[in-house]
Formats: C-alpha cells, sequence, structure tokens
C-alpha cells in the first residue's frame, strides 16, 4: 500500500532559472515522510516532538532522472520498503522526476534509537511493499 499526494512547485523551490534547486527536492521528500505520519499514521511530529521522542533522518538518497519547473504539479508516492526494530526505510517517487530513499529512526527522550510504538509499527508494517 503507498501513500500519494500533489506538491505544487513554487517559486520558493526554484533557482533563477526557474527549475527546483535540488535541495529543495530533499525537503519535499521529508515533507512526504512526514504527511505520511500525519495522514497514515495518525501520528504527527508534532506529537512526535511535543511527547519528548523524535524521528531523524539517518540516510537520504536521491537520483535526480530530469528537472522540475516552476508551475509543475508532481504526483509523489511514498512506499515504506523496510521496518525494522527502530528504524524505517521509505521509498519517494516523484513522477518521472526523482527516486529517493529516506532513513528515519525512532528516538527516545535520551536522543538513542527505541524500538517503534506498538501502533506505529503495525501501521507501517501494512504499509510495508
Amino acid at each position: 500500500m503507498s501513500y500519494s499526494r500533489i506538491i505544487p512547485v513554487e517559486f520558493c523551490h526554484c533557482d533563477p532559472a526557474g527549475i527546483v534547486f535540488y535541495p529543495r527536492f530533499a525537503e519535499m521528500v521529508n515533507s512526504m515522510v512526514e504527511n505520511f505520519f500525519a495522514q497514515e499514521v495518525g501520528y504527527p511530529f508534532a506529537r512526535i516532538v511535543a511527547e519528548g521522542n523524535g524521528i531523524p533522518s539517518v540516510r537520504f538518497e536521491i537520483d535526480f532522472h530530469k528537472p522540475a519547473r516552476l508551475g509543475d504539479r508532481l504526483t509523489w508516492t511514498l512506499s515504506v520498503e523496510h521496518v525494522g526494530a527502530s528504524s524505517a526505510r521509505f521509498r519517494v517517487v516523484a513522477e518521472d522526476r526523482l527516486e529517493a530513499r529516506s532513513t528515519v529512526v525512532w528516538i527516545d527522550r535520551s536522543f538513542k534509537p527505541a524500538r517503534w510504538p506498538d501502533q506505529i509499527r503495525s501501521i507501517l508494517e501494512a504499509h510495508h511493499a
């Protein structure tokens, strides 16, 4: 099962040539993960942080295939590739523009990896491809 949403390319994403500046793509990948947690897992990042936990990215890979331009409306799709004891790896695709992988780790108040809470783990596993 995958999660999808449309992200429009806005002026703030672009360089002077009107194409997406590559670090903005990294922000969009992270936005996909964050929105997945809010909308599909039912556990927004704000709640994670408010409860004293965290979910930092520990690995990030992006393959750029072709540019995106100001005004494009890209359909992004996220799938869960792997669920570990405290980590998860997501594959994120923006149409034919890029393919990314983002690995996050659940951390507790001591900033150390901790096991996924059961309610989150079960949803991640249900979305596992």
